[in-house]
């Protein structure tokens, strides 16, 4: 997740974004439709009537306190007012917001006080989505728990990478190239380069014991390892080489390995381990690769603040306002009475991850949370909806 690529996934089928999954019912709708030039991913609602109604959402306020101090922590970072301002929307909009929703939260006000009071405070812009309607297409991504060693043996073979020392980045981190022997800077190479060339060897980071696991942890940017002495360790996102993603799970369908009404993360994992030869062949076809490094602490998104389950939303950050307080109506699968079913869903979340597969304003993937069962969350969140983004008034 971390800057991270979160790339969840199954995103694209769901896009191997997040681990999403199921295919799209409606696969020829455009969600990563670029923005126009000159046009702003937010609009701001004028009419009374296209507000949406909090006051579901704020009967529900677990965890949300703790997401909001993580954005408070970054936005009161100097480093983060060069990525504002956003359209109209300015660095002291985006941190007053959030400070202003953490006081109104300790006032003790919920259900349909809150929602009032929202209402008379906050400004609220909607993303115009894939259509310029609204549209937006929620995916989910989870941190994974792999076993893993930080040494090389026979069960552990498969390597994840430190970020090399040729990789160029720009100011922003945008990643540019690597650096060539007489200065220049020119492409990476691709996954498949990287791969077969072995040009890493020396920056192994840690060893996992199934490639496709190696591969998940690119996707979803971060992992949690069970190390042989049982202790857990998180990996998070450093770089990429600057490619752009394909799925896999496309691929997997297009070649009709997995029918489209059967894909999904848990359909991808049980495929590989019949059929472990054809992994490298598949992974390859997506020449994004992720080089991660060790971190202490929960998983972190591209703020380098800790994600929080539900509470946390990954965008396309050069669209969006980051560490900002949202609301996102769509249907998201729960965890209830030891089965996960799928419900209406409103709540407050923050823009805190950015995403591989996420770009555009027709895309937005809501973290899910670590392990298999938020996995599992992961997987089957594959939902249209809105997503909105509250600001103080003047």
């Amino acid at each position: 997740m971390k800057k991270r690529i979160l790339f969840s996934v199954l995103c694209s089928i769901a896009v191997l974004s997040g681990c999403k999954t199921v295919a799209p019912e409606k696969p020829e709708t455009p969600y990563d439709r670029p923005l126009p030039p000159g046009q702003h991913a937010l609009r701001k609602i004028t009419d009374p009537q296209e507000l949406p109604d909090f006051t579901m959402a704020c009967l529900d306020l677990d965890d949300l306190k703790t997401a909001i101090g993580h954005s408070i922590n970054y936005l009161q970072k100097p480093s983060s007012r060069q990525y504002y301002p956003i359209g109209e929307i300015t660095h002291s909009m985006a941190l007053e917001s959030v400070k202003a929703f953490s006081e109104m939260l300790d006032s003790g006000l919920a259900g349909a006080q809150l929602n009032q009071a929202i209402r008379q405070r906050f400004d609220v812009y909607i993303s115009i989505g894939c259509d310029d309607q609204g549209t937006v297409l929620f995916t989910g991504y989870y941190t994974p728990i792999f076993p893993g060693s930080f040494t090389r043996t026979e069960r552990f073979r498969y390597p994840l990478y430190e970020q090399p020392d040729d990789l160029v980045k720009g100011p922003d981190g945008m990643i540019l190239g690597r650096r060539l022997p007489d200065g220049q800077v020119g492409p990476y190479p691709s996954r498949a380069i990287i791969e077969e060339s072995r040009m890493l060897e020396g920056k192994e980071l840690v060893w996992l014991s199934d490639p496709f696991e190696a591969y998940i942890a690119h996707v979803q940017g971060s992992a949690k390892l069970r190390l042989p002495n049982g202790e857990l360790t998180t990996i998070g996102y450093a770089a990429n080489n600057g490619h752009e993603y394909n799925s896999v799970a496309q691929e997997l369908v297009k070649d009709g390995k997995i029918p489209a009404d059967r894909i999904s993360l848990a359909a991808m994992i049980d495929y590989f381990k019949r059929y472990q030869d054809q992994v490298s062949t598949y992974v390859r076809r997506n020449a994004r690769f992720v080089f991660f490094q060790k971190e202490d602490g929960p998983p972190r998104g591209c703020l380098n603040e800790p994600v929080t389950a539900y509470r946390s939303i990954a965008t396309d950050k050069s669209i969006f306002p980051r560490g900002s307080l949202t609301f996102i109506t769509t249907n998201l699968p729960r965890a209830i009475g030891g089965r996960v079913v799928n419900q209406v869903y409103s709540g407050f979340a923050l823009d805190q991850d950015a995403g591989g597969a996420i770009r555009a304003p027709g895309r937005c993937d809501v973290y899910m949370g670590v392990g298999d069962l938020a996995g599992q969350l992961a997987g089957q969140t594959y939902q249209e909806g809105r997503l909105y983004y509250l600001f103080l008034k003047n």
